[in-house]
């Protein structure tokens, strides 16, 4: 019995301890073949690829298990059982979005192994878990900024559309109760919308000053090209879903754009992850990259911190103070007992010839 008894703590030990080769393994989950998945994913191969070049994490190589969880809830929880099922795996980088990572929560408590999501900014993920934790402001925050926005730049009627997921509604419940106009219209659209005709038509009948529009680039491209189609002259905006639509010059080109990060911030922690974004990858970061960056930088330093140790990396990552918080491309990086990031709301941006520049302060 004592026999079984030590040689079952000896396997608890190696489960904890990593890669079966000496490496220190964390998961990351995302809808990687999208165009923001493809962004978050390389500011977390960048992440990566910094601490393995000087000399991992206590000597170990980091190593990162990417799984596609196509921004769908019932894949994220197959997602998250497979990194709570793979003892090697001792913290999550993500999920993306907020249906996925709602769905993926439930997991991970059950499971005991700490995520951190980067861009999910539902209002309903606060608190859910002290194992879920997330390196962007919650709705509740961003769509408050995105009213007073609005409202600091004189637009009294505004319209609204959103993507009919946890996205999109807190984003745009928050900016309605926030806005000290008034709020025309507010309309639910698919996130694979493919025509917006319709709606243009009555934004260019209705003339609202300010359209909001709480969604991913995707619909957000498909939106603004209508607009421009129609002439339609009224003013766009959008939160930090819509930090790729530069991608597209033309259309995006005015566009306020609420993002959590912009490459024209001057903090040295910016410079310095731009600088090397540009470098590996020959293009700008957006707010997908730095936090990708910042959420696989912040769960390297816990791990550094604690070792392989799940319960400790959590307690550790709930343990941040101001003085401790971790340096990120997108500010300092600590959290509330919640899970919610402290302190870190949006840079205003206007889209200009293909870059976000910003256009108030946070």
């Amino acid at each position: 019995m004592r026999f079984l008894l030590a040689l079952s703590c000896l396997f608890v030990v190696a489960c904890s301890a990593g890669g079966t080769d000496g490496t220190l393994v964390l998961g990351s989950a995302g809808p990687w073949t999208e165009g923001y998945g493809q962004m978050c994913r390389r500011g977390i191969e960048l992440a990566r690829d910094e601490i393995n070049a000087v000399g991992g994490i206590r000597g170990a190589k980091l190593e990162i298990i990417f799984l596609d969880d196509s921004a769908d809830g019932a894949v994220a929880a197959r997602v998250a059982r497979q990194f709570v099922d793979n003892p090697e795996v001792v913290g999550v980088i993500g999920h993306m979005s907020s249906g996925a990572m709602l769905a993926a929560a439930h997991v991970y408590n059950a499971g005991q192994l700490a995520a951190v999501a980067t861009t999910v900014t539902t209002p309903a993920l606060s608190g859910i878990s002290p194992w879920i934790l997330r390196v962007i402001a919650s709705d509740s925050v961003n769509g408050v900024q995105l009213a007073n926005a609005a409202t600091r730049l004189g637009y009294q009627r505004a319209a609204v559309l959103y993507e009919n997921d946890g996205y999109g509604r807190g984003l745009s419940a928050s900016f309605r109760r926030a806005f000290k106009g008034r709020v025309i219209s507010n309309d639910p659209i698919a996130g694979d919308i493919s025509n917006a005709e319709p709606y243009v038509a009555w934004f260019k009948r209705e003339r609202p000053d300010v359209v909001l529009v709480a969604g991913n680039d995707a619909s957000a491209l498909v939106v603004l090209r209508e607009a421009r189609r129609q002439q339609l002259t009224t003013q766009f905006i959008g939160g930090d879903g819509w930090t790729p639509i530069v991608q597209d010059t033309a259309v995006s080109e005015g566009a306020l754009v609420g993002a959590p990060f912009t490459p024209a911030d001057p903090r040295p922690e910016a410079r310095a992850f731009v600088q090397a974004f540009r470098a590996k990858f020959n293009m700008d970061p957006d707010a997908n990259a730095a936090l990708g960056y910042d959420a696989a930088r912040t769960l390297a330093r816990a791990l550094e911190a604690e070792g392989p140790n799940r319960a400790g990396i959590r307690d550790w990552l709930h343990a941040l103070t101001a003085e401790t918080a971790v340096r990120g491309a997108t500010g300092p990086i600590r959290f509330l007992p919640s899970g919610d990031r402290v302190g870190n709301g949006m840079v205003i941006t206007r889209a200009r010839q293909g870059a976000l520049v910003v256009e108030g302060a946070r």
